[in-house]
Protein backbone atom coordinates (compact mmCIF):
# COMPACT_ATOMS: atom_id res chain seq x y z
CA UNK A 1 0.00 0.00 0.00
CA UNK A 2 1.30 3.33 -0.59
CA UNK A 3 3.73 4.60 2.05
CA UNK A 4 1.18 8.05 2.09
CA UNK A 5 -1.72 6.52 2.96
CA UNK A 6 -1.08 5.00 5.98
CA UNK A 7 -1.64 6.44 9.14
CA UNK A 8 0.21 5.57 12.04
CA UNK A 9 -2.38 4.26 14.79
CA UNK A 10 -3.11 6.44 17.96
CA UNK A 11 -4.29 6.46 21.08
CA UNK A 12 -6.83 8.63 22.20
CA UNK A 13 -8.04 9.81 25.83
CA UNK A 14 -10.23 7.57 28.04
CA UNK A 15 -13.86 7.64 27.04
CA UNK A 16 -16.42 8.70 28.65
CA UNK A 17 -18.66 5.76 28.65
CA UNK A 18 -17.37 3.36 31.65
CA UNK A 19 -18.57 0.38 29.52
CA UNK A 20 -16.09 0.79 26.67
CA UNK A 21 -12.82 -1.45 27.39
CA UNK A 22 -10.22 0.71 27.39
CA UNK A 23 -6.52 -1.24 27.21
CA UNK A 24 -5.39 -2.22 30.72
CA UNK A 25 -2.54 -1.03 32.75
CA UNK A 26 0.73 -3.92 32.40
CA UNK A 27 1.95 -5.06 35.24
CA UNK A 28 5.48 -3.38 36.13
CA UNK A 29 8.80 -5.90 35.24
CA UNK A 30 7.54 -7.38 32.05
CA UNK A 31 10.20 -7.37 29.11
CA UNK A 32 8.80 -6.15 25.72
CA UNK A 33 7.81 -9.41 24.60
CA UNK A 34 6.48 -10.55 27.41
CA UNK A 35 4.43 -7.17 27.88
CA UNK A 36 3.31 -8.11 23.86
CA UNK A 37 2.40 -11.37 24.00
CA UNK A 38 0.16 -10.29 27.09
CA UNK A 39 -1.36 -7.46 24.49
CA UNK A 40 -1.82 -10.53 21.83
CA UNK A 41 -3.41 -12.70 24.17
CA UNK A 42 -5.58 -9.99 25.47
CA UNK A 43 -7.07 -9.28 22.08
CA UNK A 44 -7.71 -12.48 21.40
CA UNK A 45 -9.87 -12.44 24.26
CA UNK A 46 -12.01 -10.07 23.24
CA UNK A 47 -11.94 -10.98 19.51
CA UNK A 48 -15.87 -13.02 18.92
CA UNK A 49 -15.46 -15.62 17.12
CA UNK A 50 -19.58 -15.80 15.73
CA UNK A 51 -20.10 -11.80 16.26
CA UNK A 52 -23.17 -10.35 15.57
CA UNK A 53 -22.63 -7.58 13.60
CA UNK A 54 -25.17 -4.69 11.91
CA UNK A 55 -27.12 -5.51 8.59
CA UNK A 56 -24.94 -2.88 7.22
CA UNK A 57 -21.90 -5.01 7.19
CA UNK A 58 -20.31 -7.65 5.25
CA UNK A 59 -18.03 -10.27 4.69
CA UNK A 60 -15.42 -10.89 2.54
CA UNK A 61 -12.20 -13.69 2.85
CA UNK A 62 -9.18 -13.53 1.09
CA UNK A 63 -7.18 -16.74 -0.11
CA UNK A 64 -4.91 -17.17 3.06
CA UNK A 65 -8.04 -17.03 5.27
CA UNK A 66 -7.95 -13.03 6.79
CA UNK A 67 -11.21 -11.50 6.65
CA UNK A 68 -12.85 -8.25 5.54
CA UNK A 69 -15.43 -6.92 7.69
CA UNK A 70 -17.14 -4.39 5.39
CA UNK A 71 -19.06 -1.54 6.70
CA UNK A 72 -21.14 0.41 4.70
CA UNK A 73 -21.84 3.47 5.75
CA UNK A 74 -24.24 6.98 5.25
CA UNK A 75 -21.75 9.77 5.48
CA UNK A 76 -23.78 11.90 7.63
CA UNK A 77 -25.21 9.00 10.39
CA UNK A 78 -25.51 8.47 13.84
CA UNK A 79 -26.46 5.01 13.37
CA UNK A 80 -23.17 4.36 10.98
CA UNK A 81 -20.77 5.84 13.85
CA UNK A 82 -22.22 3.16 16.41
CA UNK A 83 -21.96 0.39 13.41
CA UNK A 84 -18.55 1.22 13.14
CA UNK A 85 -17.85 1.32 17.07
CA UNK A 86 -19.61 -2.34 17.30
CA UNK A 87 -18.19 -4.14 14.63
CA UNK A 88 -14.17 -2.76 15.73
CA UNK A 89 -15.17 -3.63 19.17
CA UNK A 90 -16.43 -7.44 18.60
CA UNK A 91 -14.02 -8.32 15.81
CA UNK A 92 -10.80 -6.92 17.39
CA UNK A 93 -9.14 -6.04 13.82
CA UNK A 94 -5.56 -6.41 13.22
CA UNK A 95 -6.37 -2.93 10.44
CA UNK A 96 -9.02 -0.68 9.94
CA UNK A 97 -9.25 0.72 6.70
CA UNK A 98 -10.88 3.98 5.96
CA UNK A 99 -12.55 5.79 3.09
CA UNK A 100 -10.53 8.96 3.25
CA UNK A 101 -6.99 9.64 1.41
CA UNK A 102 -3.66 12.28 2.51
CA UNK A 103 -5.44 14.98 1.36
CA UNK A 104 -8.48 15.19 3.91
CA UNK A 105 -7.22 13.09 6.73
CA UNK A 106 -7.56 16.19 8.61
CA UNK A 107 -11.18 15.78 9.37
CA UNK A 108 -9.63 12.57 11.81
CA UNK A 109 -8.34 15.05 14.68
CA UNK A 110 -10.56 17.90 13.89
CA UNK A 111 -13.29 18.44 16.70
CA UNK A 112 -16.88 18.45 15.49
CA UNK A 113 -17.78 22.18 16.13
CA UNK A 114 -14.35 23.07 14.35
CA UNK A 115 -15.59 20.88 11.38
CA UNK A 116 -18.96 22.11 11.39
CA UNK A 117 -17.73 25.64 10.83
CA UNK A 118 -15.44 24.56 8.41
CA UNK A 119 -17.86 22.88 6.50
CA UNK A 120 -20.38 25.57 6.29
CA UNK A 121 -17.12 28.56 5.67
CA UNK A 122 -16.12 28.13 2.08
CA UNK A 123 -13.88 31.45 1.56
CA UNK A 124 -11.36 32.80 -0.50
CA UNK A 125 -8.46 31.20 0.07
CA UNK A 126 -10.42 27.65 0.18
CA UNK A 127 -11.20 28.71 -3.64
CA UNK A 128 -7.32 29.68 -4.01
CA UNK A 129 -6.26 26.52 -2.52
CA UNK A 130 -8.88 24.16 -4.35
CA UNK A 131 -7.81 25.78 -7.73
CA UNK A 132 -3.33 25.51 -6.81
CA UNK A 133 -3.96 22.00 -5.90
CA UNK A 134 -6.39 20.58 -8.88
CA UNK A 135 -6.25 23.21 -11.44
CA UNK A 136 -9.04 25.62 -11.96
CA UNK A 137 -11.81 23.92 -13.37
CA UNK A 138 -11.07 20.37 -11.00
CA UNK A 139 -10.61 23.67 -8.58
CA UNK A 140 -13.88 24.85 -9.25
CA UNK A 141 -15.72 21.56 -9.33
CA UNK A 142 -14.51 20.75 -5.76
CA UNK A 143 -15.80 24.50 -4.36
CA UNK A 144 -19.16 23.51 -5.40
CA UNK A 145 -18.71 19.94 -4.19
CA UNK A 146 -18.20 21.73 -0.68
CA UNK A 147 -21.14 23.94 -1.06
CA UNK A 148 -23.18 20.58 -1.51
CA UNK A 149 -21.42 19.42 1.98
CA UNK A 150 -21.94 22.93 3.29
CA UNK A 151 -25.75 23.04 2.63
CA UNK A 152 -26.11 19.08 4.26
CA UNK A 153 -24.08 20.45 7.30
CA UNK A 154 -26.19 23.26 7.58
CA UNK A 155 -29.60 21.37 7.21
CA UNK A 156 -28.28 18.72 10.03
CA UNK A 157 -26.45 20.58 11.90
CA UNK A 158 -23.52 17.37 12.09
CA UNK A 159 -20.35 17.39 10.14
CA UNK A 160 -19.38 14.69 7.83
CA UNK A 161 -17.18 11.61 8.16
CA UNK A 162 -18.00 11.11 11.98
CA UNK A 163 -17.61 7.43 10.92
CA UNK A 164 -14.39 7.88 10.02
CA UNK A 165 -13.73 9.68 13.42
CA UNK A 166 -14.91 7.23 15.47
CA UNK A 167 -13.23 4.41 13.77
CA UNK A 168 -9.75 6.60 14.38
CA UNK A 169 -10.98 6.34 17.94
CA UNK A 170 -12.04 2.79 18.36
CA UNK A 171 -8.95 1.75 16.07
CA UNK A 172 -6.47 3.51 18.79
CA UNK A 173 -7.92 1.14 21.54
CA UNK A 174 -7.31 -2.08 19.90
CA UNK A 175 -3.67 -3.68 20.52
CA UNK A 176 -1.62 -4.04 17.66
CA UNK A 177 -4.11 -2.58 15.02
CA UNK A 178 -3.09 -0.21 12.25
CA UNK A 179 -4.46 2.17 10.47
CA UNK A 180 -4.80 2.78 7.05
CA UNK A 181 -6.33 5.46 4.35
CA UNK A 182 -7.48 3.39 1.94
CA UNK A 183 -8.95 6.39 -1.31
CA UNK A 184 -7.41 7.19 -4.34
CA UNK A 185 -6.07 10.81 -3.94
CA UNK A 186 -8.71 13.52 -4.36
CA UNK A 187 -6.95 15.51 -6.89
CA UNK A 188 -6.49 12.43 -9.21
CA UNK A 189 -10.16 11.55 -9.00
CA UNK A 190 -11.38 15.51 -9.55
CA UNK A 191 -8.80 15.80 -12.39
CA UNK A 192 -10.29 12.69 -14.17
CA UNK A 193 -13.35 13.40 -13.28
CA UNK A 194 -13.40 17.03 -15.25
CA UNK A 195 -11.73 15.81 -18.32
CA UNK A 196 -14.16 13.01 -18.80
CA UNK A 197 -17.17 15.50 -19.41
CA UNK A 198 -17.75 17.27 -22.25
CA UNK A 199 -18.35 21.18 -21.96
CA UNK A 200 -22.13 20.75 -21.79
CA UNK A 201 -22.24 18.06 -18.96
CA UNK A 202 -19.38 20.40 -16.71
CA UNK A 203 -22.08 23.46 -17.22
CA UNK A 204 -25.42 21.21 -16.47
CA UNK A 205 -23.43 20.11 -13.30
CA UNK A 206 -22.14 23.16 -11.66
CA UNK A 207 -25.46 24.60 -12.79
CA UNK A 208 -27.08 21.89 -10.15
CA UNK A 209 -24.69 21.95 -7.72
CA UNK A 210 -25.01 25.82 -7.61
CA UNK A 211 -28.68 25.87 -7.19
CA UNK A 212 -28.88 23.07 -4.83
CA UNK A 213 -31.55 24.01 -1.82
CA UNK A 214 -33.68 20.64 -1.75
CA UNK A 215 -34.50 20.28 2.27
CA UNK A 216 -32.22 16.87 3.98
CA UNK A 217 -33.80 15.33 7.12
CA UNK A 218 -31.14 13.19 9.10
CA UNK A 219 -34.70 10.49 7.96
CA UNK A 220 -33.15 10.63 4.22
CA UNK A 221 -29.64 10.25 4.97
CA UNK A 222 -30.72 7.36 6.61
CA UNK A 223 -32.07 6.30 3.74
CA UNK A 224 -28.79 6.46 1.97
CA UNK A 225 -28.19 2.97 3.87
CA UNK A 226 -30.41 0.92 2.12
CA UNK A 227 -29.13 -0.56 -1.03
CA UNK A 228 -32.10 -0.73 -3.18
CA UNK A 229 -32.61 3.14 -2.81
CA UNK A 230 -28.86 3.94 -3.45
CA UNK A 231 -28.46 0.84 -6.51
CA UNK A 232 -32.18 3.28 -7.82
CA UNK A 233 -30.06 6.77 -7.24
CA UNK A 234 -26.78 5.35 -8.54
CA UNK A 235 -29.06 4.04 -11.99
CA UNK A 236 -30.31 7.64 -12.34
CA UNK A 237 -26.66 9.19 -11.35
CA UNK A 238 -25.16 6.62 -14.55
CA UNK A 239 -28.38 7.77 -17.26
CA UNK A 240 -27.43 11.80 -16.43
CA UNK A 241 -23.49 11.52 -15.97
CA UNK A 242 -22.31 8.20 -17.04
CA UNK A 243 -18.54 9.17 -17.29
CA UNK A 244 -18.76 10.84 -13.52
CA UNK A 245 -20.60 8.05 -12.20
CA UNK A 246 -17.31 5.97 -13.87
CA UNK A 247 -14.76 8.14 -12.09
CA UNK A 248 -15.84 9.21 -9.28
CA UNK A 249 -17.76 5.90 -7.84
CA UNK A 250 -16.50 2.97 -10.31
CA UNK A 251 -13.04 3.30 -10.77
CA UNK A 252 -12.62 4.48 -6.43
CA UNK A 253 -14.59 0.94 -6.15
CA UNK A 254 -11.76 -0.58 -7.97
CA UNK A 255 -8.87 1.33 -5.93
CA UNK A 256 -10.20 0.88 -2.55
CA UNK A 257 -10.66 -2.72 -3.16
CA UNK A 258 -7.08 -2.83 -4.24
CA UNK A 259 -6.22 -1.30 -0.82
CA UNK A 260 -8.48 -3.19 1.15
CA UNK A 261 -6.86 -6.24 -0.55
CA UNK A 262 -3.31 -5.48 0.32
CA UNK A 263 -4.86 -4.97 3.96
CA UNK A 264 -6.18 -8.28 4.25
CA UNK A 265 -3.30 -10.76 4.22
CA UNK A 266 -1.73 -12.76 7.28
CA UNK A 267 0.27 -10.81 10.09
CA UNK A 268 2.71 -12.27 12.87
CA UNK A 269 2.05 -13.54 15.82
CA UNK A 270 4.62 -11.32 18.51
CA UNK A 271 5.67 -15.55 20.33
CA UNK A 272 6.68 -17.06 17.38
CA UNK A 273 6.24 -15.18 14.22
CA UNK A 274 4.04 -17.23 12.76
CA UNK A 275 1.67 -16.39 10.25
CA UNK A 276 -1.94 -15.78 11.27
CA UNK A 277 -5.04 -14.76 8.91
CA UNK A 278 -5.64 -11.16 9.60
CA UNK A 279 -8.75 -9.65 10.69
CA UNK A 280 -9.87 -6.20 9.11
CA UNK A 281 -12.51 -3.55 8.96
CA UNK A 282 -12.88 -1.66 6.28
CA UNK A 283 -15.52 1.71 6.65
CA UNK A 284 -16.98 2.76 2.98
CA UNK A 285 -19.78 4.61 2.24
CA UNK A 286 -22.46 1.98 1.49
CA UNK A 287 -22.39 3.49 -2.80
CA UNK A 288 -18.67 1.61 -2.36
CA UNK A 289 -20.12 -2.08 -1.37
CA UNK A 290 -21.19 -3.45 -4.34
CA UNK A 291 -18.61 -2.03 -6.35
CA UNK A 292 -16.13 -3.71 -3.84
CA UNK A 293 -17.86 -7.20 -3.40
CA UNK A 294 -17.82 -7.43 -7.36
CA UNK A 295 -14.39 -7.09 -7.65
CA UNK A 296 -12.63 -8.57 -5.02
CA UNK A 297 -11.61 -11.73 -6.65
CA UNK A 298 -10.84 -9.87 -10.18
CA UNK A 299 -7.52 -9.02 -11.04
CA UNK A 300 -7.28 -5.49 -11.02
CA UNK A 301 -5.04 -2.71 -12.70
CA UNK A 302 -4.60 0.28 -10.31
CA UNK A 303 -2.32 2.12 -12.93
CA UNK A 304 -4.80 2.58 -15.70
CA UNK A 305 -7.24 4.60 -13.03
CA UNK A 306 -3.95 6.66 -11.25
CA UNK A 307 -3.17 8.62 -14.93
CA UNK A 308 -4.00 12.14 -15.40
CA UNK A 309 -4.22 13.50 -18.82
CA UNK A 310 -2.36 17.19 -19.73
CA UNK A 311 -4.44 19.89 -19.97
CA UNK A 312 -6.66 20.26 -23.02
CA UNK A 313 -5.39 23.05 -25.65
CA UNK A 314 -8.81 24.49 -25.33
CA UNK A 315 -8.93 24.44 -21.32
CA UNK A 316 -5.32 26.29 -21.85
CA UNK A 317 -6.71 28.87 -24.44
CA UNK A 318 -9.78 29.53 -21.68
CA UNK A 319 -7.73 29.64 -19.46
CA UNK A 320 -5.20 32.34 -21.03
CA UNK A 321 -8.52 34.12 -22.04
CA UNK A 322 -9.87 34.63 -18.34
CA UNK A 323 -6.29 35.56 -16.97
CA UNK A 324 -5.67 38.15 -19.91
CA UNK A 325 -9.15 39.73 -18.78
CA UNK A 326 -7.85 40.03 -15.45
CA UNK A 327 -4.62 41.48 -16.19
CA UNK A 328 -6.85 44.12 -18.39
CA UNK A 329 -8.93 45.15 -15.90
CA UNK A 330 -5.41 45.51 -13.64
CA UNK A 331 -3.56 47.11 -15.85
CA UNK A 332 -6.74 49.35 -16.39
CA UNK A 333 -6.79 50.16 -12.90
CA UNK A 334 -3.25 50.95 -12.71
CA UNK A 335 -3.77 53.47 -15.07
CA UNK A 336 -6.60 54.82 -13.58
CA UNK A 337 -4.93 55.31 -10.11
CA UNK A 338 -0.81 56.01 -11.20
CA UNK A 339 1.60 54.61 -11.43
CA UNK A 340 3.21 54.25 -7.89
CA UNK A 341 -0.06 51.80 -7.23
CA UNK A 342 0.54 50.20 -10.23
CA UNK A 343 3.76 48.94 -9.32
CA UNK A 344 2.45 48.50 -5.56
CA UNK A 345 -0.12 45.93 -7.56
CA UNK A 346 2.24 44.46 -9.72
CA UNK A 347 4.29 43.46 -6.76
CA UNK A 348 1.79 41.34 -5.01
CA UNK A 349 3.00 37.90 -4.89
CA UNK A 350 -0.99 36.56 -6.39
CA UNK A 351 -0.45 38.93 -9.29
CA UNK A 352 3.04 37.82 -10.06
CA UNK A 353 2.10 34.48 -9.86
CA UNK A 354 -0.70 34.91 -12.12
CA UNK A 355 1.58 36.38 -14.57
CA UNK A 356 3.90 33.48 -14.37
CA UNK A 357 1.11 31.06 -15.19
CA UNK A 358 -0.18 32.59 -18.74
CA UNK A 359 2.11 30.16 -20.55
CA UNK A 360 0.94 26.73 -22.79
CA UNK A 361 1.17 23.85 -20.88
CA UNK A 362 4.36 21.20 -20.91
CA UNK A 363 4.42 19.17 -24.60
CA UNK A 364 5.36 16.26 -22.61
CA UNK A 365 2.31 13.83 -21.31
CA UNK A 366 2.20 13.48 -16.96
CA UNK A 367 2.87 9.84 -16.18
CA UNK A 368 0.42 7.57 -14.28
CA UNK A 369 0.90 7.54 -11.00
CA UNK A 370 2.12 3.75 -9.25
CA UNK A 371 1.07 2.77 -6.16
Amino acid sequence: MDQDNNLEDESVGPSEDPSEEELPCLPPGLSDGEAMELLWQLRSQRRQASPELPETVSTLTAPDGSILYLVGTAHFSDSSKKDVATTIRAVQPDVVVVELCQYRVSMLKMDESTLLREAKDINLDKVQQAIKQNGLMSGLMQILLLKVSAHITEQLGMAPGGEFREAFKEAGRVPFCKFHLGDRPIPVTFKRAIAALSMWQKARLAWGLCFLSDPISKEDVEKCKQKDLLEQTMSEMIGEFPALHQTIVAERDIYLTHTLRQATRCVEAPRNAQKVPAVVVGVVGMGHVPGIERNWEKQLNINEIMSVAPPSRFGWVLRTVLKGVVMGMLGYACYRVGGSLGRTLLSLPAVQSLLETVRPPPALSQPGHDL
